[in-house]
């Protein structure tokens, strides 16, 4: 049995290997090319939408713009595709070290309908957004003149004609890209009528020494700015501030009241044997009786360490610098290919739980811990992608890329569940109790309304949330806007002390659940620890509703829609750190007493 842990063991360890020098070969071929005067670089065009939506996003030749004669799709990873990217060859010729002066790209008459639909993307901000030599490149494909105009009907509407290319070069590499509009070339498109344009363009190149290995730092340096590193910083203090408080209200609670409780204890056992004990030994034959429903609590705790397995595994990566700013899809392929990975650490701690529990379907609890965090994922995901359908929009996946999916979780994520769930099963690790359990449970008190769930739950995910709430802005500005977040070290630093913080307040509240007689605290330290998950949640109607333009019903759909799946994940993940470390506690305490 312990050959087989240790092969297991061991294709974890070469298959994660695989993955991370797969992933540092991703991003070192990443547009490694040299090119030769006149020789043309790659232009490609991903996708135009709302600025302020950015999951309502669409192709480009979705609006009429100038298309070439034939467009070609090019090829992405499953990450691209996940992130919305749909790259096709831009109707621009961009020749390495070639000047162009004021080349038209083509005449286009525009019908009312087409005049319509660039006047529609116009009044909701849409962006432009292309990828060349790999390097980004934004705009927006036109203005609204408010200016004197108090009516919205006395708007001016007006698409940008000219897109002017600046760049630079080291030698035989392209390093920094920038495309600007020409504020004097506008056609106005304000009144349904037919227009004719001319769509041009400019290109001038540019002689830089920054060398081509730093050309991807100008976007990383935005988020590295003095004052908001000030501001990371003040997160961080704000953080180990809270550590402090509670772990030296731990320690209080430790060396003090602990130790009288010992005392007592121990002078209880010296005095008559028929004095009534009272407090937490009163309840030692109650406290590691099994949790209802433990099937369930087993496959959450067996999800929760995959996902925490998962959020190590991506923050390794990131801090080896392998998610640097524009690797598109990167964190995408990671999360699809170690999520698969890591199945088997859900199979393996979910059936090695439950039967310790001394359950005896553990194929129905595996069946259980499989669909536990994928099923209302992927009931998230039929129903947003449905939505992404309706509006034509690339977060749509292509039926191709489903069926990649679908094929990894049939033959990578079941497989290593099952295998995972047979070496729990086969494990043969016995609960280590250190007081026997009685026969019949005895009855807890009645508690005041404070002592229940949802209030301990309350308070149990207050401290941890406001441990992490101000990194929370940065990271919401990212994934859902268009803010560039690099500090990985700052974020990795938040994440460690938010584990300690859940570890420790459970604690704290397991004690003073056990000091009032009640014995029934492992779904109550499951829930205090996962609690932080909903506090997150709390905060994503805050940001959507005061610190975010997002509007109409495909980008409130996906937000909500995943938001509500990453906290149920964040809750399943701090769930399981908030139920180990009360269990080491509660074994702790009991093993320092005499029990009879």
């Amino acid at each position: 049995m312990a050959r087989k842990s240790s092969m297991g063991c061991g294709y974890y360890v070469v298959v994660f290997v695989l993955l991370f020098f797969g992933a540092i070969k991703v991003r070192s071929d990443s547009s490694d090319h040299k090119y030769k005067s006149g020789e043309e670089v790659p232009l490609y065009a991903n996708k135009v939408g709302p600025f302020h939506n950015p999951s309502e996003t669409y192709r480009y030749f979705d609006l009429p713009f100038c298309s070439p004669g034939h467009v070609k799709d090019k090829t992405e990873a499953l990450g691209e595709v996940l992130n919305g990217d749909r790259l096709v060859t831009a109707p621009y010729k961009l020749d390495f070290m070639n000047d162009r002066e004021t080349e038209v790209v083509c005449k286009k008459a525009l019908s009312k309908e087409e005049v319509a639909r660039f006047r529609d993307a116009v009044a909701k901000d849409y962006y432009f957004q292309m990828f060349f030599d790999d390097l980004p490149i934004w705009g927006f494909i036109g203005k609204v003149d408010k200016e004197g105009k108090a009516d919205p009907s006395e708007y001016k509407y007006y698409l940008f004609k000219h897109l002017h290319f600046d760049i630079h070069h080291n030698k035989d590499r392209v390093i920094e890209v920038n495309a600007r509009t020409d504020p004097n070339a506008l056609v106005d498109i304000t009144e349904d009528k037919e227009v004719d344009v001319d769509f041009m363009y400019s290109v001038k190149w540019k002689e830089t020494e920054i060398p081509f290995e730093k050309r991807m730092e100008k976007y990383s340096q935005t988020s590295a700015l003095p004052h908001h590193l000030e501001i990371h910083w003040f997160s961080i203090i704000n953080s180990c501030v809270t550590v402090l408080l509670l772990t030296g209200f731990l320690a209080t609670i430790l060396m003090r009241v602990l130790k009288n409780d010992f005392v007592k204890y121990a002078h209880d056992e010296e005095a008559a044997d028929d004095q009534e004990e009272t407090g937490w030994k009163y309840i030692h034959g109650d406290v590691f009786r099994y949790p209802k429903q433990k099937s369930l609590f087993a496959a959450a705790l067996g999800s929760g360490t995959q996902l925490f397995t998962l959020a190590i595994f991506i923050f390794i990566l990131a801090l080896v610098g392998v998610f640097y700013p524009y690797n598109r899809g990167a964190l995408f392929t990671a999360l699809v290919v170690i999520y698969a990975l890591t199945s088997g650490i859900a199979g393996y701690t979910a059936a090695s739980f439950y039967c310790q529990l001394e359950g005896k379907n553990w194929v129905r609890n595996l069946l259980l811990t499989g669909g536990l965090f994928c099923g209302p994922l992927l009931l998230t995901f039929c129903f947003l992608n449905t939505v992404a359908i309706g509006y034509h929009a690339t977060a749509a996946l292509p039926f191709g890329t489903i069926v990649v999916i679908f094929l990894i979780w049939a033959l990578v994520t079941s497989p290593l569940l099952v295998l995972g769930g047979i070496a729990g099963k086969n494990s043969k690790a016995e609960f280590q109790a250190p007081t026997r359990t009685t026969k019949y449970p005895r009855e807890i008190p009645q508690l005041p309304w404070y002592r229940g769930a949802l209030p301990q739950m309350a308070m149990a995910g207050f401290l941890p949330f406001s441990a992490i709430y101000i990194e929370l802005y940065y990271i919401f500005a990212s994934v859902w806007g268009h803010r560039i977040y690099t500090i990985y070290s700052i974020l990795f630093i938040v994440f460690i002390i938010l584990i300690i913080v859940t570890a420790f307040i459970t604690v704290a509240l397991t004690y003073f659940q056990l000091a009032a007689e009640d014995h029934e605290w492992w779904w109550r330290s499951f829930l205090c620890g996962g609690s932080t998950g909903l506090f997150i949640y709390g905060y994503c109607l805050y940001y959507y509703y005061a610190r975010s333009d997002m509007s109409g019903f495909m980008q409130t759909s996906f937000f909500f829609g995943y938001m509500a799946c990453i906290c149920y994940a964040f809750f399943l993940m701090l769930g399981t750190v908030g139920f180990r470390a009360a269990l080491f506690f509660v074994r702790h305490i009991y093993r320092s007493i005499k029990c009879e």
